[in-house]
């Protein structure tokens, strides 16, 4: 009798993990794909530094996003997945977070443009900031959220390939020489918000979700329930993509520029254990409320795989840094390559707190998230100003890695406080050979 419960459950995580992993894949790919073939285009015509610029916009606009996202990412998958059976509830936490981030895409777009054209931020690349704003309503309409807690990922990863290949082909046939660059991130942002339109017609007739307007205090109310979560992903994202700002202080476009093309790489190569949780987290939720036991021997199978791709992220990396380097900036670049080599080992360092973070998801730790994110993110930016200032961009990527580091040593010793029993099956479940037997 008692195996009858373990063998449903593996067929389950056939049908639906995996299959939402396989998805998420295609996703992600179709992106590496299309930022490994168009760092080169671009590159090749608009140049080096200018590049430069370009990948400093689209850092901003990715901070101000976090404004935009508001910690949706994070809660709402689980939300969507313990609503599946009630579609009133389900409409309605979606058309509420719809509308909650379309209100803040809005908010930043002024704050941007006051910053701009009033107080005269962002001179030096504030024509490719502007045109890169419509990446903020790209992130405000994005319903992967949506589709991830479904486990229902196939229209979006073909909606997302569309949409990637539509804006490789822009850049290729638009952008030919340096005073083009303001229509990168623009065809990108433009793009994506095409398909996520696309996407919610789906959700809206398709799926039977009716997306409606809420008032306006549900949007406040909303908001407010998320404010931790996104003061977490605040801190998260300044301690883990804000060194190319930090980098801008110190250092010329000349340096700027070949470290942009390594960091984009090993940002893409981060997505590997970010995509793995994404992959699970719906699974992993409904585990732990249904299948408690089963749930700590998934989750330390997904640590134990995360920790072996991060491994073989660095090797592939270390012997194949020049040539990647060559293929994508047309020239050999050895700062770049010196970069890549050491940001390298991020997603193996990213991939320890892997299940640090769903447990604290799923248990719903959000001051632990909280206290922890704001933590590192203090500690990255007194590290990277320090070791900038005086290694430059080795010193900065030796801080990023340090950060990762930090971040699984103090979210560990938060989460033990609050959820002791929880870490220490967890935990016992990743040193034991029967978690993975």
């Amino acid at each position: 009798m008692s195996d009858k419960p373990f063998f449903s459950f593996y067929q389950l995580l056939r049908h639906k993990s995996l299959l939402n992993l396989i998805f998420l894949f295609l996703i992600q790919s179709s992106n590496i794909l299309v930022s490994i073939i168009a760092m080169p285009v671009l590159i090749r015509a608009v140049g080096v530094e200018e590049f430069g610029r370009i990948n400093l916009a689209f850092s901003v606009i990715l901070l101000v996003n976090v404004l935009v996202g508001f910690g949706y990412s994070l809660s709402a998958p689980k939300s969507v997945a313990l609503n599946q059976g009630n579609l009133s509830a389900l409409s309605h936490k979606v058309s509420e977070i719809l509308w909650s981030k379309l209100f803040l895409a809005f908010t930043s777009l002024v704050i941007l443009g006051l910053l701009g054209f009033v107080l005269g931020f962002f001179e030096d690349f504030f024509l490719i900031l502007w045109w890169s704003t419509v990446l903020l309503f790209s992130e405000a309409t994005a319903s992967v959220w949506f589709f991830q807690g479904k486990e229902r990922l196939q229209w979006v990863s073909v909606i997302n390939v569309v949409t990637k290949i539509t804006y490789l082909l822009l850049i290729v046939w638009w952008v030919q020489n340096a005073d083009d660059s303001y229509l990168a991130n623009f065809f990108l942002g433009l793009t994506a918000l095409a398909g996520n339109i696309g996407l919610l017609i789906f959700i809206h007739y398709g799926m039977k979700i009716h997306l409606v307007r809420p008032k306006f205090y549900q949007i406040i109310q909303s908001l407010r329930a998320n404010l931790l979560l996104f003061l977490s992903s605040l801190a998260s994202h300044i301690a883990i993509n804000g060194g190319l700002i930090i980098l801008s202080f110190f250092a010329s476009a000349a340096v700027l520029g070949p470290y942009s093309i390594a960091e984009r790489i090993a940002m893409v190569l981060r997505m590997a254990p970010v995509l793995i949780s994404q992959a699970v987290f719906p699974r992993a939720s409904i585990l732990y409320y249904e299948e408690r036991e089963n749930f700590f021997s998934f989750l330390a199978k997904v640590e134990l795989a995360t920790i072996a791709l991060g491994l073989v992220i660095i090797l592939g990396v270390q012997f194949t840094a020049p040539f990647i380097i060559q293929l994508i900036a047309g020239e050999a670049l050895d700062n770049a390559v010196l970069f890549l080599k050491i940001l390298s080992f991020i997603p193996l360092a990213s991939g320890l707190n892997l299940g640090n973070m769903l447990m604290i998801l799923v248990t719903e730790q959000k001051k632990v998230l909280f206290h922890s994110t704001w933590f590192f993110s203090v500690y990255m930016l007194i590290t990277s100003f320090y070791l900038t200032e005086f290694y430059g961009g080795v010193g900065l990527a030796i801080a990023l890695i340090s950060t990762e580091v930090i971040i699984f040593i103090v979210t560990t010793l938060l989460l033990r406080r609050k959820e002791p029993s929880t870490v220490s099956q967890f935990y016992r479940a990743v040193f034991s050979s029967h978690s993975y037997s």
